[in-house]
């Protein structure tokens, strides 16, 4: 809708074809029905890709800025949550129905559903099979998005076409998902599930993926599961984390748990479980105990420092090989994508087919959690708009 937008108030004749039967669902269930809608502090930074300067173009013509410009001129309320994330006061329909009157102020026309046949290239322009009709166009623009969340009709249509031209693709994976634990060394924590506490995380040694490995560090809150971990922290790590790989938790982030208890020993007559428990959750404290073969019972005096020592790298530098994530079904993006060496960092036109345009999550740039993901869209929606 951004890109066909700002098309059509160029005076470009857009029709836009969308398969699904309602709006913009990826839009409507953001943010918890609010639409989590930009990040104020959005840059390249906040992105991952195996080209993390390719955003940088579409990413600094089109800021947070300018969409929050376009928010305010439709009068829609909006507040700051946490770290620079804007959300809808009242609804993400509100941003919907934004984006919805500026294709109408570009006489954009719509077919929805619409089922796409397939998609020729011809000496001059592109031939397009769909229902309702056939197209004849000069240029095509795949907004398709990724494999996320297939309960609202995500497909792999953008790399089908991508593949049908001879694009190169990084491998579509989960991001911004849940990551799952098996086998004994998780049973421990598997009856902690509910709890929460803020956490530093980070990715802990390198992938075996192919292609440049970004790392990872972040601040925010862990949610223990039945099958895992979720929460903030773990959205934006798995983002991160390569298969067979650990990540490290730091659940203490504050403290030196080890020099802290050693401190301890000659002053507080304490069980170990009860110490742990002024600093954790005290269902947490005696998992971590049980998990590194301490009795929660046992008394912190009479605790030798090198096992303190070991407690505390337990706390401070947890590391946890995840068996897995959620898949799909919970990821609410797709990693990878169309390769961005295939595509101008300007425009978002593909260098060998004049005319065919990628945006979106259907390229191979991922933004954190946080509305990032949706700055990348108006940026690159807005690039092609100018272009096309």
């Amino acid at each position: 809708m951004m890109c066909a937008a700002v098309a059509g108030q160029r005076g470009k004749r857009v029709v836009l074809l969308d398969h699904a039967t309602r709006l913009a669902e990826k839009i409507r269930i953001s943010g918890g029905g609010r639409c989590n809608f930009t990040n104020i502090g959005a840059g390249p930074a906040n992105f991952l890709s195996q080209n993390p300067h390719f955003c940088r173009s579409a990413l600094s013509r089109y800021t947070a800025q300018d969409f929050l410009a376009l928010v305010k001129k439709y009068r829609i309320g909006y507040h700051e949550k946490h770290k620079g994330q804007l959300f809808c006061d009242d609804s993400s329909e509100q941003i919907i129905g934004m984006l919805r009157a500026e294709c109408e102020l570009g006489e954009v026309s719509w077919r929805m559903p619409c089922r796409i046949g397939s998609i020729e290239k011809l000496e001059a322009g592109f031939h397009i099979t769909a229902e309702g009709g056939d197209i004849a166009c000069d240029s095509v623009v795949i907004a398709t998005g990724g494999l996320s969340i297939p309960k609202i009709g995500a497909t792999d249509l953008g790399y089908r076409i991508a593949k049908q031209f001879d694009l190169q693709i990084v491998e579509p994976r989960p991001g911004l998902v849940p990551l799952t634990f098996d086998g004994p060394s998780w049973e421990a924590f598997a009856p902690l599930a509910g709890i929460a506490l803020e956490v530093e995380v980070s990715t802990g040694g390198s992938g075996k993926g192919k292609g440049k490995i970004q790392r990872g560090h972040f601040r925010e809150d862990l949610l223990f599961t039945h099958r895992g971990l979720s929460g903030p922290a773990i959205l934006q790590i798995s983002s991160y984390w390569q298969p067979g790989t650990p990540i490290v938790l730091d659940l203490l982030p504050e403290m030196d748990v080890a020099e802290e208890l050693i401190s301890s020993k000659t002053t507080v007559k304490k069980q170990l479980g009860n110490v742990l428990a002024q600093w954790l959750p005290a269902r947490l404290a005696d998992g971590l105990l049980v998990a590194n073969g301490f009795a929660p019972d046992a008394r912190l005096a009479d605790m030798a420092d090198a096992r303190l020592r070991k407690l505390g790298d337990a706390i401070n530098r947890w590391g946890i090989n995840p068996t897995g994530s959620e898949g799909y079904k919970k990821a609410e993006v797709t990693l990878g994508g169309v390769d961005t060496r295939e595509l101008s960092q300007q425009t978002m036109m593909a260098n060998k087919v004049p005319g065919l345009y990628f945006i979106g999550e259907t390229v191979d740039v991922t933004g954190w959690l946080g509305g990032y993901n949706f700055q990348w869209a108006w940026a690159s929606g807005y690039a092609a708009g100018t272009s096309v």
